[in-house]
């Protein structure tokens, strides 16, 4: 590449950072770390309306949770700022004067009231709706005749007539658009002297040097706006790739901010306890995909290998079942102690352990979290898990009532109970060595022998390893559920 790599990721500060926003701010991060290029992120607030108090700020705190960095932004400019567009009206008004002054571009007058009974006059025909130019010839006593009424005008933007606009797509190969289908003479500032969007980010784009532009499937009709844009001024565009949306896996359906079944926001994977190293590698593969089988990588290693040209052509499918699969192999890479302290405001906001615990308390939450960690996909998931060891009564289901109306469960469980109170040091090779015990005194051996006895202390046909489990639960305890379980 001649040009130096610039992209960027623009957000509108609406919300907070959704799944899908985070993908393309994170293959933007890819793209430019792999080609030494730069990052930049510029906030599209333009619609005041719709801005969202701390949007701002929790996008950005998201993609450094996700271990992204930039090279500038608002709260580190670099030479091409403002890094907001609510702050670059000085670069937009001269330019859109600029096509006043050549005729590309001119001042409507209509009202919303005109538009949109315009619109469902269209409608009624059976038309697509589309502005229709009433404003495109007036002359200059009509538009001082107009102002003199106090109406403030938006100035649209002049489409041509009978063009084709024509663009190789990183994702999709060549596209091209006829003028004609881009709903007539679009606003390029509004009322309140703000820039549209299509206006307005082909302008920061071009000012701000950037030479490829990464985004969204659903960004792509907006394009030959753009390169409309680009034309009038005699600037060349940069390059475009449009990605595939994400869909849900379950009902093949895009993904929708109203679905349920998939939580949608990178601060409510935060929240949870998921690791930012795990949701960095499951977006990474949300459409991209590397070569070979394996799906466990490392930042420094997408970085390495991420390769535009492996962007998916069919929608990516935001699959729950993966995510908990990569999630769990960086769980269970984590050191126990570490792991520990991740898990451990969980319990304490859950009210199971005590702020601020003893060192005999910790080393009992490390013990119980390291009982877990197996199976964990994220550190809040422990509290769910772990509910036996707070329970004092003991909860059976039919399932586990079934087990305990075995013919020889009293004989072991009685047996059992015996070795456990008589045990000095209620360790899990003492436990063991216990359970082992029962075996040889009542002969009974294998899923009758374990069975009762996981769920007389338990009360789950499955969990972690038995003789941890009974350890962690206390002599005390055992004894009183073997106690419950036999009423």
């Amino acid at each position: 590449m001649t040009k130096k790599v610039r992209v960027r990721y623009a957000p509108s500060p609406t919300g907070h950072l959704h799944i899908g926003n985070a993908r393309t701010a994170l293959f933007n991060y890819l793209y430019a770390r792999h080609h030494d290029g730069d990052f930049v992120i510029r906030i599209e607030d333009t619609d005041q309306k719709r801005n969202i108090e701390d949007g701002e700020k929790s996008q950005l705190e998201n993609l450094a949770w996700l271990n992204m960095d930039w090279d500038e932004s608002p709260e580190k400019p670099g030479k091409y700022g403002p890094y907001r567009q609510s702050e670059r009206s000085d670069i937009y008004l001269p330019l859109v004067d600029q096509l006043l002054a050549s005729n590309l571009a001119y001042k409507c007058y209509c009202t919303e009231e005109e538009l949109e009974a315009e619109r469902e006059s269209q409608k009624a025909r059976g038309e697509i709706p589309r502005y229709n130019g009433k404003c495109a010839s007036l002359s200059v006593e009509e538009q001082v005749a107009k102002e003199a009424e106090g109406i403030t005008p938006v100035i649209r933007f002049r489409v041509p007539k009978n063009r084709s606009y024509s663009f190789d797509d990183m994702v999709k190969g060549h596209i091209t658009f006829e003028s004609d289908s881009v709903g007539g003479d679009f606003v390029i500032l509004k009322r309140d002297g703000m820039p549209t969007y299509n206006f307005a980010v082909a302008v920061d784009d071009y000012m701000m040097k950037i030479t490829h532009v990464l985004r969204g499937d659903d960004h792509i009709a907006n394009t030959p706006k753009q390169l409309m844009v680009y034309e009038a001024f005699g600037w060349e565009a940069p390059e475009f790739g449009h990605m595939t949306l994400i869909i849900n896996s379950e009902t093949g359906k895009k993904l929708s901010k109203r679905d349920e079944t998939i939580l949608q926001f990178i601060e409510q994977y935060r929240d949870l306890g998921y690791l930012p190293e795990a949701m960095f590698n499951f977006i990474s593969l949300l459409g991209w995909s590397p070569v070979g089988e394996e799906e466990i990588f490392s930042e420094e290693e997408f970085i390495k290998m991420f390769d535009s040209a492996r962007l998916g052509k069919s929608p990516a499918a935001f699959d729950n079942k993966k995510l908990e699969w990569i999630s769990n192999q960086y769980m269970k890479k984590l050191d126990r102690a570490d792991m520990a302290q991740k898990a451990l405001p969980y319990l304490v906001d859950a009210k199971l352990v005590e702020e601020n615990p003893s060192a005999e308390k910790l080393a009992w939450v490390e013990e119980l979290v390291s009982l877990y960690q197996p199976q964990m996909s994220y550190a809040g998931e422990i509290v769910e898990l772990s509910t036996l060891f707070f329970n004092d009564t003991l909860t059976l289901n039919d399932e586990a009532k079934e087990v305990l109306a075995g013919e020889t469960v009293s004989q072991v469980l009685e047996a059992f109970a015996k070795q456990i109170a008589e045990l000095e040091e209620f360790d899990a090779a003492n436990i063991k060595a216990s359970i082992k015990a029962v075996q040889k005194e009542t002969g009974v051996k294998g899923k009758n022998l374990f069975m009762p006895i996981r769920v007389a202390v338990s009360g789950q046909i499955h969990g972690p390893e038995l003789a941890e489990t009974i350890m962690l639960l206390g002599k005390e305890k055992v004894l009183d559920h073997i106690k419950q379980s036999s009423k």
